[in-house]
């Protein structure tokens, strides 16, 4: 299968998920108060929480960077690129996974802000999760 991806939409998405790294602190702080949830926490389970926190920041930085600086080989069907493309498409199709079977649960915040943030984030994880998907796809047939 030979799934024309064009690099624009590509580094568009290494883009979103540098910006998902950089506004997580702000979303954890403003719109979860996920701070004053933690400090509830003992204190190993407080560090353990944070460490997760910045996990998660991290790879999306990462991913972001990685696609922003090397898109074609993203997709010239090696191995490698097999790899990294099935590793952040399995990340982002289970965090779409998650948001849809989770979060919905959960109530945000009533603000505009947060309401029109909400779906501007989960419109890039869908972004994320095809574009990578699309990739893993085009690498492995």
């Amino acid at each position: 299968m030979n799934i024309q991806i064009p690099n624009w939409l590509i580094i568009l998405g290494g883009c979103g998920q540098i910006f998902t790294a950089l506004i997580y602190p702000y979303i954890r702080h403003h719109v979860f108060d996920w701070y004053n949830d933690v400090k509830q926490l003992k204190p190993l389970n407080q560090e353990i929480a944070k460490t997760y926190g910045r996990y998660i920041q991290g790879l999306n930085f990462s991913f972001g960077l990685i696609t922003i600086l090397l898109p074609s080989d993203l997709k010239n069907e090696s191995h490698l690129a097999i790899a990294i493309t099935g590793l952040i498409a399995a990340y982002w199709v289970g965090k779409v996974a998650t948001q849809i079977a989770y979060y919905p649960m959960y109530d945000i915040p009533k603000k505009r802000l947060f309401k029109i943030g909400s779906y501007g984030m989960n419109t890039l994880f869908v972004l994320f999760a095809v574009v990578y998907s699309l990739l893993f796809i085009n690498n492995v047939f």
